[in-house]
């Protein structure tokens, strides 16, 4: 098992590194165009060139620190501002529609039987409303 694990560490890295690779946006690769980096870390993967290098110099990386927007998610270039991905439940539109649809439904009158349900017909009085009186 000792003799696989280090093979296994750099298939690791190298899958690691290739898939990295292929998910950065084009204008965040450095040094070489992004196929040309997918060819080195592929070719070279099994000596730790490849994806070591990718890892160092072929990636804008984005540190927590300085630069980046006061949450310490860091700021598009050109003033542009990234669209992030909200879950509802942190999403403060969605949680304001929620809320006001409850209150809508809290406004309505609500019939106290089953909404589904008709309420029976009652056919004595509708024969009798249909024959004229006289």
């Amino acid at each position: 098992m000792l003799r696989i694990l280090p093979l296994l560490l750099v298939l690791a890295l190298t899958i690691y590194a290739f898939i990295d690779c292929l998910n950065t946006p084009e204008e965040d690769v450095r040094v070489l165009p992004k196929p040309v980096w997918a060819l080195l870390i592929l070719l070279l993967g099994t000596a730790l060139i490849g994806p070591v290098a990718w890892l160092i110099a072929g990636k804008v990386r984005h540190g927590g620190g300085g630069g980046g927007a006061e949450d310490g998610s860091p700021r598009p270039r050109g003033g542009q501002r990234r669209q992030r991905f909200v879950a509802p439940d942190d999403n403060p539109d969605f949680l304001k529609s929620l809320g006001d649809e409850t209150r809508r439904r809290r406004e309505e009158p609500q019939d106290t039987e089953d909404p589904g349900k008709q309420a029976p017909r009652d056919e004595k009085r509708e024969r009798d409303e249909d024959t004229p009186e006289g």
